[in-house]
């Protein structure tokens, strides 16, 4: 048995750690043996720990990474030099950094290049698979420069099920190529593919202009949800081919799916995460649900959402053609993704090929844990930042994806925030960003969080307001809780921001974001209770028709406020989850858009769009600076239950010179006495609503109960 274990925990220092059940030793000295010098170690600390002794060694040489290193004691007692906690040391970093764009199996009809990044790994290997899972074919990686492994193989390699083999300290684990971009059905191999086969043509040429994210109206969906409903009139339920299927029709043929998205005129779909998954056996999922937020195989499609999880092609080509038929109907699309952690550290490809780097840890060496589920993935790390800026890069080149929702954004770090937007740019500024910014307990010091609180440094990347959800519909938290909506008026000062794109408005009130470009503004997504759901609960003793224009009213302001608008799938027909406040893997029948509802719910829709109509036909609305909004916006509040905003001197921007939006939150009716005695013509007043205008006023207007009011001027 060896008397020591032996740690490099820096590239000139090594840890030895002496049990205290060997003979105890008077002299302590140390040598490093790299194969062909002896090194003289110098014990810089040692330490009484429980059950061992702690010696702290400073070597007179940087001490080479990958190389078979022993270290050795005054009696000729030696062990193995194993890899410690130098792995996440800024000069192991800066050291092993690999720029090239080439890791993972690069295939060619003659030839295929493997490549993984495994700088603290002493051996590696190639392992073919056949399809009952039995290896067939073993090959010897060569180690090249930055701890890359690789091996070219000639001839045609496609559809070849593979994993990497590593030897890291003196333990051996296979792993998928974290860069795979195929995987066998359940994600348990790499496969090898020929990307030419699953081109499909690309639609982006029906896309409208986009030149500012407060153009976009984004509507979250979920891909399962979307058409699992038994009356959704999809032929491939729940799947991503879904969204190709046009003349779908619900119960008494409304219509539902592809042709209902196209018909509300939102510019983005938000699609929760569909790059592959665990929490769902792909070779049977007919009874299994999960939101999505369990990531595996960061550059690959889920299986469960193909019409053949097992052929590797089928789901990277429908992926392409669900994206390609949202194009051509004049809808970009949004993906969710999920770099913050992994499904689960222990298994992941990341811990096996390069243990202790992909993952933060604490001040006592455990995993931390800001995201709830075990792990946090450390973006500051160069080669984790690589990975992240390569997985979107890809999904914008190989998917033709328009923009990307940063799952627990305040994870990750401002740097690597901002790097992936510089590389989008350069693809194409018109994709989004956006992410939640919440500032979670992760070792990574508060300035260099991408966080709301320093949003001032990721220009052109957009954060979940938490302040304006809160205040439109209540704390998510407490569900009695009441927001404007319900008639509360304790956040009405808030408004005075939210309304202008949550920017700063006067001296008193500091705002958010440097631009109305940074504030989603929403009071409903996947996450929690439905707004349905809350109000149920929050304005229990309220009739269902009271509370279904509590419910408008909030989707009123979240369309007519500055900023980037963001609406939940169904919340127009008022979705319900039936009170679960987390239904990431409960039944379709909990999840599901439910088109029943939808038709039954028809007659409120038409205001639903007519408000999305008014802010896609109006500049006035999507207002994309802080200047604009300083010069043109006004804030209104009349009475306690009555806000609102004007928007001035709009002549150079809008058709509609000036424009007063007006939100009543209280049981009666409000009058409201306007300044001069022009001619207002009202575009939308409670359920009513016309673009070119309901009826001409002037001097004073009526405000219905729970409503909203929109009132403009046109130019002389």
């Amino acid at each position: 048995m060896n008397w020591f274990e032996a740690y490099l925990d820096e590239m000139d220092i090594v840890t030895i750690l002496f049990s205290k059940e060997t003979p105890s030793l008077n002299n302590h000295e140390f040598y490093l043996h790299d194969g062909v010098q002896r090194h003289s170690l110098t014990v810089i600390k040692k330490e009484e720990l429980v059950t061992e002794t702690k010696f702290t060694c400073k070597s007179p040489v940087d001490i080479e990474i990958g190389k078979f290193n022993l270290v050795s004691d005054l009696f000729g007692n030696q062990t193995e030099l194993l890899i410690g906690s130098v792995i996440r040391t800024k000069k192991f970093d800066q050291l092993y950094y690999y720029s090239g764009n080439d890791l993972g199996a690069n295939y060619s009809l003659t030839e295929t290049t493997f490549k993984v990044w495994a700088p603290s790994a002493e051996d590696a290997s190639l392992l073919f698979y056949n399809k009952r899972g039995t290896i067939y074919q073993m090959f010897s990686l060569a180690r090249e420069e930055k701890g890359v492994w690789s091996i070219t193989l000639h001839g045609n390699y496609d559809g070849y099920f593979y994993r990497y083999n590593v030897c890291v300290n003196k333990v051996w684990r296979e792993a998928v190529d974290p860069y795979a971009k195929a995987v066998s059905v359940n994600g348990e191999y790499g496969v090898v593919v020929d990307l030419s086969k699953t081109t499909v043509p690309k639609y982006s040429q029906y896309l409208p202009p986009f030149k500012s994210s407060t153009d976009a109206i984004i509507y979250e969906t979920h891909i399962r949800d979307f058409s699992i409903h038994p009356e959704s009139g999809v032929k491939n339920k729940g799947k991503y081919v879904a969204f190709c299927e046009e003349g779908t029709k619900g119960p008494y043929e409304c219509k539902t799916c592809l042709d209902y998205l196209v018909d509300l005129g939102i510019t983005h779909v938000e699609l929760l995460p569909f790059n592959d998954f665990e929490g769902i056996d792909e070779s049977s999922n007919q009874d299994q649900y999960n939101w999505g937020y369990n990531p595996v195989h960061y550059n690959v499609p889920e299986g469960s959402y193909a019409t053949d999880p097992y052929d590797p092609y089928v789901r990277i080509r429908e992926t392409k053609e669900m994206i390609e038929a949202l194009h051509q109907k004049g809808i970009r699309v949004i993906m969710d993704v999920v770099y913050n952690h992994v499904y689960m550290r222990e298994y992941s490809s990341f811990r096996k090929i390069v243990p202790g780097y992909y993952f933060r840890f604490n001040e006592f060496g455990l995993p931390s844990d800001g995201t709830g589920v075990g792990n946090d993935i450390a973006s500051e790390r160069l080669m984790v930042k690589k990975f992240i800026i390569d997985s979107v890069q890809y999904w914008v080149k190989e998917y033709n994806v328009d923009g990307f929702r940063f799952d627990l954004m305040g994870i990750l770090d401002i740097e690597t925030m901002n790097a992936v937007r510089q590389k989008i740019d350069e693809i194409d500024p018109s994709i989004i960003m956006l992410g939640e910014g919440w500032n979670l307990d992760t070792p990574l010091p508060e300035e260099e969080k991408a966080i709301i609180k320093n949003a001032e440094k990721l220009p052109r990347i957009a954060h979940f307001n938490d302040v304006f959800r809160n205040s439109v519909k209540g704390s998510i938290f407490d569900l009695l809780e009441q927001g404007f909506i319900s008639g509360d008026i304790r956040y009405n000062d808030n408004f005075k921001m939210l309304f202008a794109g949550s920017i700063t408005i006067t001296k008193e009130m500091d705002g958010l974001f440097q631009s109305p470009q940074q504030s989603v503004n929403y009071v409903e997504c996947h996450d929690n209770h439905t707004l349905w759901d809350k109000l149920e609960i929050s304005n229990a003793d309220e009739s269902l028709e009271i509370r279904r224009k509590r419910q408008y009213l909030a989707i009123a302001i979240v369309l007519l406020s500055q900023g980037i608008p963001f609406l939940h799938s169904g919340m127009e027909f008022f979705r319900t989850k039936y009170g679960e406040s987390n239904s990431y893997n409960k039944p379709d029948n909990i999840n599901q858009l439910d088109w029943a509802r939808k038709n039954m719910y028809e007659n409120y829709i038409p205001l639903f769009q007519a408000l999305i109509a008014i802010r896609k036909a109006h500049p006035a609305f999507r207002l994309s600076t802080l200047e604009e909004i300083q010069r043109h916006y006004k804030w209104l509040a009349p009475s306690p239950n009555l806000i609102g905003f004007l928007l001035h001197d709009l002549d150079e921007i809008d058709t509609w010179e000036n424009i007063i939006v007006l939100f009543n939150n209280g049981v009666l009716p409000k009058e409201y006495l306007l300044d001069d005695c022009d001619q207002w013509i009202i575009a939308v007043s409670g359920d009513k609503a016309d673009l070119n205008g309901i009826e001409q006023i002037t001097k004073k207007v009526m405000i219905e109960p729970l409503s909203t009011m929109i009132l403009f001027k046109t130019k002389i």
